[in-house]
């Protein structure tokens, strides 16, 4: 009984401390960037957060980067945004209270979403990483070189595809996952040279890249279309006939109905 109580008050400890190491880091950004406005010391506290990657021996490095992909993708993506508010966003209070919300998101990122190791989290885990590292990109790096944007967007695509299909020990993960990347990579060319956003209601000048709901979408499509294959041998039209439409329409009404601001040539 003695060692019971031992083992749950270090487990309770380990819980505390991992839980304020976590919002120190979310909170250590926050203070990074309104301090010095810039994203490259912010960038090193992300890099240094990672050490335990690094920590094993060099044949393991390359697996353990990709296993930690969609985490620094998210963390990267967190970053530029507090970076975008403090230069894009007017007033004081309104770019105080969008840091705040950023910081709390990304502190539920880090406590409550990153450690779930079930499918349904999992998922989830990637959508995000697709929808924040693919909007950070086109926020701020639309007069990048396009060659840029096209690599980050194929990494963005292999780390999302492989953080899901990791959770259905897919026996063809890399071919799959690099497909994935090359299809993220084609629209991001696209979206490069057409690059539309909406304004956000009340930060009028925190824009929102269109092309990041539309590779959410097709992403969601890919994941149901996957996993009707994976568990029936075959795509059925029953699995995918709603996530079809509601993908379609979703990205209709975005190329057809809603005006955004074109900001290829800016």
């Amino acid at each position: 009984m003695e060692f019971l109580k031992i083992v749950r008050r270090r487990s309770f400890l380990s819980e505390v401390v991992y839980t304020a190491l976590n919002v120190a880091l979310a909170i250590a950004l926050l203070l990074i960037i309104r301090s010095t406005e810039s994203i490259w010391f912010a960038f090193g506290l992300i890099l240094l957060s990672k050490w335990r990657v690094l920590a094993v021996r060099p044949r393991y490095w390359f697996v353990n980067i990709q296993a930690n992909l969609v985490d620094v993708i998210v963390s990267v993506s967190t970053v530029i945004f507090l970076y975008a508010s403090s230069v894009t966003v007017a007033t004081d209070e309104q770019k105080l209270g969008l840091e705040v919300v950023l910081t709390l998101l990304y502190i539920g990122w880090l406590l409550f979403l990153k450690p779930r190791s079930k499918r349904a989290y999992v998922i989830a885990q990637a959508a995000v990483g697709l929808f924040v590292g693919v909007a950070a990109i086109y926020m701020i790096g639309y007069n990048w070189p396009a060659s840029l944007a096209v690599l980050l967007m194929w990494v963005i695509g292999y780390g999302t595809a492989r953080h899901v299909l990791s959770s259905y020990e897919e026996p063809h993960i890399v071919t799959l996952s690099l497909m994935w990347g090359l299809a993220l990579g084609e629209i991001g060319w696209l979206a490069y040279h057409w690059t539309i956003a909406y304004r956000l209601p009340i930060l009028q000048n925190f824009l929102l890249p269109q092309v990041s709901l539309i590779v959410l979408c097709f992403g969601f499509l890919a994941q149901k279309s996957y996993d009707s294959y994976f568990h029936h041998q075959r795509i059925r039209l029953n699995d995918i006939l709603l996530p079809l439409l509601f993908t379609i329409s979703i990205v209709a009404v975005l190329l057809f109905v809603f005006d955004g601001v074109n900001t290829s040539n800016i």
